[in-house]
Formats: C-alpha cells, sequence, structure tokens
C-alpha cells in the first residue's frame, strides 16, 4: 500500500489536535442547547436520559469495536500478512451491519417502554426514535475507525471525527431553533431535534470515510496481493476471533456505558422520595447536561494518546518487543496523570466560576461539578490503563473491574440517593468509588502482567507536589486578577496562566527522562 503509515508520535499529534477539536465544537452546541430558552436543565435531562439510552445499545455494536479492530489488524500487519488484515476487515463490516441493524430496530420498536417504564421520563420517547438509525451507521462507521487505526492512518479517523462533530453542532442549532419558531419552545420537542442531529452527524461522518476507503482502494488492492505471509482463516473462525476480541473489549465500554445508564435510570426515580419530580428532572439535567459533558472534557486529550497506544502496543507484543512495551506504559500511565490533576483541581476550586462563564442563563450546579471533578483523575488514568490490557491481551480485566466498581455505584445510588441530606451527591460518590476501583484492578493486573515498578517518588511524591504548588498558584493569580475587574476574563487568563507555570513546574522536577521521551517518540534503541 502507497500510503504511507503515519509515526507514533504524529499519530497521537494528529489525533490530539482532532479530539480537542471536537470537544470545543461540541461544547458550542453543548452551551446553546443549556442556555436556549426553553431548554435549560430540563431539557437537558430529556436529551441526556434519551442518548444515554442510545449510547448503551450503541456500545453493542460500536463502542470498543475500533480498538478490537485495529488490534486484530495491527497483528496481522506485524508480520506482513495484509491479505489476513483486509479479511478481518471486511468480515467485521458485515458483522456488525447485521448487530447495528438490530439495534436500531431494538430502539425504535422500544422507545416508549424505555422511556415510561425504565426511565420514567415520557418526554424522551421522541429523543429515542430520532437516535435509532444512526446506531446502525456508527457501528459500520466504528468498524472503518477501527480498520484505518490498525494500518496506523490516525488522520483519517481524526477528519471523519471532525466531519461528525461539526455536523452535528451545525444540524443541532439548526433543528432545535426551527423546532423552538414552530412549537413555541416545546422542550420535549426541541430535545428530539437535538438528538436527531446525532443521527443526521452519524450518517455524514460514515460518508466521508467510506468515501476515503473507495478512494483508497486501488492501492489496498495492491498490498492484499502481496502474499507472503498469508495465512488462510476460514470465516467462521474469523468470525469468532473478531467477536472474542471486541465482545470483551466492548464489555468494559458497555459497563462504563451503563454506569451512566444506572443514574439515568435511578436519580429521577429515588430523588422523588425527597423532592419534586420536576426538581429531580433539573438535577439531573445539571448533572448529566453540564457537569458530566465538562467533566468529559480530558477525554479529548487522554483518548489521542488511547487510541494509538492499543496497536501500537499490540505490535509490539506480536514481534515480542515486552521491554518496549512495559517502558511505554509507564510513560503514558504517568502522561495520563499529568493531564488529570490540573483539570481536577481547576474544576475543583472554580467550579462556580465556570459554570457562570460557560453557563450563565443557567450557572446552578457549582457543588456537583466541584465533587464531580475528582473522579476525572480517576477515569483518566484508568482509561490508560486499561487500553495497555487490551494491547497486551488481557481484554477482560477492564470489564471485570468496571463490572465491580459499577455494583458499588448502583447500591450508592439506590441507598444514598434516597436521603435527603445527601441527595444527588450520592451518584457523584457512586461514581469516584466506581472509578477507583475499576483503576485499582487494573493496576493491579499490569503490575503483574508487565511486572511494572512504579516508583513512588515518580508517581505519586512529584505530583502531588507539582499539583499543590499549581492550585495555590491559580488561587492567588485569581484573586489578583479578580481586584482589578477583569470578571470573567479573571478566570479564562488564570487558567492559560497557570496551566504555563503548571508545565515549567513538570520540567523543573524533572518528570521525564530522555530515554522515556525517546519511548515516546517511537525510538526503542536507548540505554537503561
Amino acid at each position: 500500500m502507497k500510503n504511507k503509515k503515519e509515526s507514533f508520535l504524529k499519530g497521537v499529534f494528529v489525533l490530539l489536535i482532532s479530539q480537542i477539536f471536537i470537544k470545543i465544537i461540541g461544547l458550542v452546541y453543548k452551551l446553546y442547547l443549556t442556555n436556549k430558552e426553553g431548554f435549560g436543565d430540563v431539557g437537558n435531562a430529556i436529551y441526556s436520559s434519551g442518548f444515554q439510552i442510545y449510547a448503551l445499545l450503541l456500545t453493542f455494536s460500536s463502542t470498543g469495536v475500533p480498538n478490537a479492530i485495529s488490534k486484530l489488524i495491527s497483528e496481522r500487519l506485524a508480520v506482513e500478512d495484509f491479505k489476513g488484515a483486509n479479511k478481518i476487515f471486511k468480515i467485521s463490516f458485515i458483522t456488525f451491519s447485521i448487530i447495528g441493524g438490530i439495534g436500531s430496530i431494538v430502539l425504535f420498536l422500544g422507545a416508549k417502554t424505555i422511556a415510561t417504564k425504565w426511565l420514567q421520563i415520557p418526554e424522551a420517547e421522541l429523543s429515542l426514535i430520532a437516535l435509532a438509525p444512526s446506531i446502525f451507521f456508527v457501528s459500520i462507521g466504528a468498524v472503518m475507525r477501527g480498520y484505518f487505526n490498525g494500518i496506523q492512518s490516525f488522520s483519517t479517523t481524526a477528519k471523519s471525527q471532525s466531519v461528525e462533530q461539526i455536523f452535528k453542532t451545525i444540524f443541532t442549532i439548526i433543528l432545535v431553533e426551527l423546532i423552538s419558531i414552530g412549537s413555541h419552545t416545546n422542550t420535549t420537542l426541541m430535545a428530539a431535534a437535538a438528538n436527531l442531529a446525532t443521527t443526521v452527524a452519524t450518517i455524514s461522518s460514515f460518508s466521508y470515510i467510506y468515501a476515503y476507503y473507495k478512494l483508497k482502494k486501488c492501492q489496498i488492492n495492491e498490498k492484499i496481493n502481496y502474499l507472503k505471509n498469508y495465512k488462510p482463516m476460514r470465516i467462521r473462525k474469523t468470525i469468532k476471533k473478531i467477536i472474542t476480541v471486541a465482545f470483551p473489549i466492548s464489555l468494559s465500554s458497555l459497563i462504563s456505558s451503563f454506569n451512566k445508564n444506572i443514574d439515568s435510570f435511578t436519580i429521577v426515580r429515588f430523588l422523588k422520595y425527597i423532592t419534586s419530580e420536576e426538581n429531580a428532572k433539573t438535577q439531573y439535567g445539571i448533572l448529566s447536561g453540564k457537569v458530566d459533558s465538562l467533566c468529559s472534557l480530558p477525554f479529548s486529550i487522554n483518548i489521542a494518546f488511547v487510541t494509538t497506544l492499543v496497536p501500537n502496543i499490540s505490535k509490539m507484543v506480536a514481534v515480542g518487543d515486552f521491554n518496549g512495551v512495559k517502558e511505554k506504559s509507564k510513560m503514558f500511565i504517568l502522561i495520563s496523570i499529568l493531564i488529570g490533576l490540573p483539570i481536577t483541581s481547576f474544576m475543583f476550586i472554580f467550579s462556580n466560576e465556570i459554570l457562570t462563564l460557560l453557563f450563565p442563563n443557567a450557572n446552578d450546579g457549582a457543588e456537583l461539578l466541584k465533587w464531580s471533578s475528582i473522579s476525572v483523575i480517576f477515569m483518566l488514568v484508568a482509561q490508560t490503563v486499561n487500553a495497555i490490557l487490551q494491547g497486551i491481551g488481557k481484554v477482560n480485566i477492564p470489564a471485570i473491574g468496571f463490572g465491580i466498581g459499577m455494583i458499588f455505584k448502583f447500591l450508592c445510588n439506590i441507598l444514598l440517593l434516597p436521603i435527603k441530606q445527601i441527595g444527588i451527591f450520592g451518584a457523584i460518590v457512586g461514581n469516584i468509588i466506581c472509578n477507583l476501583i475499576a483503576l485499582y484492578i487494573g493496576i493491579i493486573v499490569l503490575k503483574k502482567s508487565l511486572d511494572i515498578k512504579f516508583e513512588f517518588k515518580k508517581f505519586v511524591l512529584k505530583p502531588i507536589i507539582i499539583i499543590c504548588l499549581f492550585s495555590i498558584f491559580s488561587i492567588v493569580l485569581y484573586n489578583n486578577l479578580k481586584s482589578i475587574n477583569l470578571n470573567n476574563m479573571a478566570i479564562i487568563l488564570s487558567l492559560a496562566i497557570s496551566m504555563i507555570f503548571y508545565i515549567i513546574l513538570v520540567f523543573m522536577l524533572r518528570m521525564f527522562r530522555k530515554e522515556e521521551i525517546k519511548v515516546f517518540v517511537g525510538n526503542r534503541n536507548w540505554k537503561k
């Protein structure tokens, strides 16, 4: 294939820029919806409850599939079995077309039951119907992305995701505005219109990546004809292998998605015992629409590393470079810690200022954001650890970790939500515990599997010193900027300047050695 594969560092950079762009564009429509008259927190409750059910069904058909496909394809390419890699792609495409189609039908036919019986938010029915077709298109789109990740053409995946988010934002604003005018700001119809925009966006994204594949098909066929290391495999056996790898990876994502659905199933249901149904919906809307959206922003940075990490580690394992796997794993776990710490700290300290800046017309929820931010660091590191485990073949461990964590999350919700003094904070406690348990199990297995040792000074002591200095600096800086009446600019400047200070601290305390940077850029010819 003449299409050159991208270097690991270039792949990370491309996906990093793409994910940041996607999150910024995605934040635009979130800001628009939350500040939109007639939508607000109640609209977010309807929109999010429908979207979480969609995400749950979507997990069966696509979430985890890109990593699974990229893992299998990169393993074949590592031994130059190009025809075998292409066969995996084609069979995956057909298999997940069927699974995605079934998912769409189930959601469409079951929309009313799910909305009224499961969610106890009848207004979500139209949102679920609007989302149903997208499950099919995301499923087959996920296979395409997995294929391009497997051949290390990460820019193709990045572009398709960017196309999806751009269309989603544009159509969300257009459709919600049209429905708002036509229905006199009917919240239920506006929420359905926002979810319909998701369907339009997924179709657009798939159309883009499929058109690109057709364009490159001649180059792909050239490589397929190279049969040096081709190992014939029956279709049935290939499907079994795909499912064997994809299912455990998807299962961990499924459990993570169901973790969110625990909130959609329980928050309104149990908060009604201590407050009105309308207030219960509002609180769920604040948590799902604003708080969860902000807490998920750090994934835009970390996902760039994780996406490139799985096929890269799989390839290293395939050629027996276990020392490289060990060093790269430590490097990226440390990167995830250093990404998560300042974000957690800043959200915790300035939760009220952040919400006031972003949601001037609906800025409730500062305490929810403050305590939810604690889970960010655990989620990011767990995400990286799970990606490494998938890369080395321990695909069941993430599912086990999140499964155990989910049980505790569910218990926290049903036990703590009905307590008046705790209320919705019970869901936040459950989320923190869930991610902490998943991280702990993942780390234990990883240490045992690769014989990795995490130095206390480097992975605990230095990060604590850095984040303490960062927090003090950001508070002092913000108070000084606020004293000269900069208003909203004070929080923006505080974040920008504090992050520069944070990066300086990372280098001053020598968090990374030259040898580790070589591991990052892909040069493993280094001395210990």
